[in-house]
């Protein structure tokens, strides 16, 4: 693992780093936040997972999240959205390849050799963490935005007991009813009889979260219809699922948004990686 640059930033330290990943077949860049705390002892966790054309930088600059992190001694981490380089295919559209991972394991060429999302940051990334930094890795929360937010969402109601909460900013809920998700997919995976069970609305139906949920959505998101809020909605309350979904009024799909609530979440997390 190759440090990039680290800085002080709120009593702790923002990393940035590069390493060589198994899952993807190529190098890997993510950024780790921790808080003072981590000095003396390992600290909690919460994932950023970010999203559509977004790097492990987006987040980490401009979502705000360290000063709320630091005041709860909870460290974050920022992965980016897919594998990238010369080798690695990509697409002219902003919505498929580098940038547009969707946090799954892909099977059809071209895509089979490198984006295996799914596996990098469910498996190979948290080994990296565990074994790297000062963070108890029994004590896991995670979030995420849009194209993050679904895979937030999913990961956290399939990788069943790895997360004490989760939360979003404006998820892609239902993808396999959405052009974000029903492209992708297809092109990931092929037919659609071979897609995998990575739709947040379809998992909530099955099984839910053993945790609480919060997700703030604003009502003037400008890619609001492909969001699948209602659908969520419906299958949480079918569920009957501990949890918030709330509706922002005037807010958009933007970083201005994710950081007017960003204290909101990372409180929330607070109180169930503390519980």
């Amino acid at each position: 693992m190759e440090t990039i640059s680290e800085n002080k930033c709120f009593g702790g330290t923002q990393g940035v780093y590069k390493h060589s990943s198994d899952a993807c077949n190529c190098d890997m860049t993510f950024a780790v936040f921790l808080p003072e705390e981590a000095e003396f002892a390992p600290v909690p966790v919460l994932w950023f997972l970010s999203g559509l054309t977004c790097t492990h930088e987006n987040a980490m600059t401009k979502a705000g999240a360290q000063v709320w992190a630091a005041e709860h001694g909870i460290a974050l981490v920022f992965p980016d959205t897919s594998p990238r380089g010369k080798d690695v295919p990509d697409d002219e559209a902003y919505d498929l390849g580098q940038g547009a991972g969707f946090y799954i394991d892909a099977i059809e060429d071209p895509w089979a050799k490198h984006f295996k999302m799914w596996t990098y940051v469910a498996e190979e990334l948290p080994k990296i963490i565990g074994a790297n930094f000062a963070i108890n890795m029994e004590r896991q929360a995670i979030t995420g935005h849009s194209m993050g937010g679904h895979g937030a969402l999913t990961m956290a109601m399939a990788l069943e007991g790895r997360f004490r909460s989760v939360s979003a900013f404006a998820p892609i809920c239902n993808p396999t009813q959405s052009d974000w998700g029903r492209k992708q997919f297809a092109a990931y995976w092929g037919d659609e009889q071979s897609w995998g069970p990575h739709d947040a609305t379809l998992l909530m139906q099955g099984n839910g979260f053993s945790g609480p949920i919060l997700i703030d959505t604003g009502t003037d998101d400008q890619f609001g219809d492909l969001l699948g809020t209602e659908a969520f909605a419906a299958a949480m309350a079918a569920q009957r699922q501990e949890g918030q979904l709330r509706l922002q009024k005037g807010y958009d799909h933007s970083y201005f948004f994710i950081s007017t609530f960003m204290e909101d979440h990372v409180a929330f997390h607070a109180e169930a990686l503390y519980a």
